[in-house]
């Protein structure tokens, strides 16, 4: 629920400022609503970008899991959904990048139609009309974000439970993309495509500027060409037709230069660097960890495609009900999968071992590495074999 109203809260308070805000006042005039719902969607996949790398932290979860600090049985337990919320969060970020690229495909529409004469910064389009296909295939955002949606589509499909079970390597390996995904949405928001007005005081949005209007209308020779005064406070004509917009309480709201544009800051790597970073380190260490050897004294078969292994690893400590991640680079150099304990370590033994049921390519794999003959008969009694494996 917490997750939930964060979103939305998000959701609403961005929508407001580029609703609302007079710094956007230019910018929603020419984008409409595509500018408040494209920044409203990405402030959601800042937030679930984020929070999707959490729950794979495996290590920092397990330190949690198993600390006194967390003494509540419903916050370990909340620990425990952590893949839960890791699915949440991906299927989140799907339906918001449906909602971020509708929005920017009506923004890119919008730029070519509405183009400003008046205000040629503000403008991503280079002319009046310009095909907005240039502007998805030919600027660093556009390219940028139509290969994420390919690489997120990749992603979503390759997550499905039919192909999950079918073939687990498309999943693994598409899955593994995502540095891909986290490197081009750090390029993806340097692009700078939508701009603030900085000098609200000096001009605020909607005003009257004299001096651009006289200078515009009237020819002034250049021996008596002068600046004309900055005016401040002056009642409009009322011979003068003025928008409603522009009248507030019968005075015309005067500005003395013009509305000056800038880029964005890139917001978010504020939102994904610190996980990702923390999610690389956690990764390092794993790999360090796994670099001292198992080794696998005896292999048990047992019916219904149930392996037992029995391994030994120095230093080893474990717990009831803890589980181990078997990375095996003979059968998949990047693939690895979590087993629980099924035999501790004690004081007098250092044994320890897993059941596995064979079910998958991995599981098929790494069944014909241990056992000489992986096609007898295993349905009427277990099959003992020990003899000296690899480490």
């Amino acid at each position: 629920f917490f997750w939930l109203s964060l979103n939305v809260w998000l959701f609403w308070k961005t929508f407001l400022l580029y609703y609302q805000g007079l710094q956007y006042y230019y910018l929603h005039q020419m984008l409409g609503l595509g500018l408040c719902v494209s920044r409203a969607s990405a402030s959601v996949l800042n937030l679930n970008c984020c929070l999707v790398l959490l729950p794979m932290c495996r290590v920092l979860l397990a330190f949690l899991r198993g600390s006194q600090k967390v003494a509540s049985r419903k916050t370990r337990r909340l620990l425990d959904k952590s893949k839960t919320f890791h699915v949440t969060c991906g299927i989140t970020i799907c339906i918001f990048s449906v909602l971020h690229v509708a929005a920017h495909l009506v923004n890119a529409l919008n730029f070519s139609e509405n183009y400003s004469e008046d205000f040629l910064a503000l403008n991503a389009a280079n002319y009046r009309g310009e095909d907005p296909r240039k502007l998805l295939f030919a600027t660093v955002p556009g390219l940028t974000g139509v290969i994420m949606v390919l690489v997120l589509f990749l992603m979503c499909t390759a997550s499905t439970y039919a192909i999950r079970v079918s073939n687990y390597d498309i999943f693994w390996y598409t899955h593994n993309l995502f540095f891909v995904f986290y490197m081009l949405l750090m390029l993806h928001v340097s692009g700078g495509v939508l701009k603030y007005q900085t000098n609200l005081e000096e001009h605020p949005p909607g005003c009257f500027n004299p001096n651009k209007t006289l200078l515009e209308n009237m020819t002034v020779p250049k021996a008596f060409e002068e600046t004309f005064p900055d005016y401040t406070t002056e009642p409009f004509p009322e011979d003068l037709s003025v928008p409603e917009p522009f009248v507030q309480n019968n005075f015309m709201r005067i500005c003395s230069e013009e509305p000056k544009f800038q880029s964005h800051f890139p917001e978010t790597w504020f939102w994904i660097s610190g996980p990702l970073c923390l999610y690389c380190v956690e990764r390092l260490y794993r790999y360090i960890r796994s670099n001292k050897p198992v080794t696998i004294t005896s292999v048990i078969s047992h019916p219904s495609n149930v392996l037992e292994v029995r391994m030994m690893k120095d230093d080893f400590k474990a717990r009831p009900g803890q589980y181990v991640i078997l990375h095996c680079p003979r059968v998949s150099a990047l693939e690895s999968h979590p087993f629980t304990l099924t035999m501790c370590p004690t004081d007098t033994k250092a044994t320890f071992g897993v059941h596995l049921k064979v079910v998958g390519d991995w599981t098929e794999r790494f069944r014909d590495l241990l056992l000489l003959h992986s096609n007898q008969d295993t349905e009427i009694l277990p099959i003992f074999q020990q003899r000296r494996y690899p480490k």
